[in-house]
């Protein structure tokens, strides 16, 4: 009795997860197309994210180890495609510049200080605890929306996506150099989106 115990043990040990695609819309649709909303900001193009998601996860079934979760698994194959979304639109589009891109002054004396009335705002009357309420991931998602395509795909894949800043390069083709300053702007642009409708309400 005691051997079949610990067979029992060993069986679950090294029980592999297993794919029920007639499943996956009704057990991972919400998950997968929130997920890919938030990092796409176009419910049409989310949607058509998770289709081809389940597409290729169909084709990719017999690679599927059981090692992850059938989740897991999906959401690894979703964001390969949201990085190849990126990668593809920074091939057909250049960055260009733009006064409401650079809050500082590029000429003069004051050539690298703020512009008049948009330096950084007082967010110390706010409560910390507020940046995790509703109000403020809604402002949060609505500027990031907002970024300009590059600009935004350099954001999600290295702060959302937690990328390496080289890989994050590899995948856009973009310098080293180039990246810092998208990103830093993508930050500048943002901070601006949240002071302007969320410390002003």
């Amino acid at each position: 009795m005691r051997n079949n115990f610990i067979n029992q043990i060993n069986l679950t040990a090294v029980q592999k997860h297993i794919l029920e695609p007639n499943k996956w819309l009704s057990n991972h649709g919400d998950y997968l197309l929130n997920y890919a909303f938030s990092r796409l900001s176009s419910r049409e193009v989310a949607e058509d994210m998770m289709q081809d998601t389940f597409m290729s996860a169909l084709k990719a079934q017999p690679n599927f180890r059981g090692d992850s979760s059938e989740q897991t698994w999906l959401i690894a194959i979703l964001k390969r495609k949201i990085i190849d979304y990126y990668r593809k639109k920074s091939t057909q589009n250049e960055l260009t510049e733009s006064k409401m891109s650079n809050p500082f002054r590029d000429t003069g004396f004051l050539e690298g200080h703020w512009e008049k009335s948009r330096g950084p705002k007082d967010w110390s009357d706010r409560d910390p605890n507020s940046m995790h309420q509703k109000e403020f991931q809604a402002i949060l998602e609505e500027c990031i929306s907002s970024l300009p395509e590059k600009l935004r795909g350099v954001f999600i894949l290295k702060i959302m996506e937690e990328m390496e800043s080289e890989d994050v390069c590899k995948e856009l083709n973009c310098s080293a150099s180039n990246f810092w300053v998208i990103l830093h702007r993508a930050r500048l642009r943002l901070r601006e989106c949240i002071e302007n409708n969320w410390l002003d309400e």
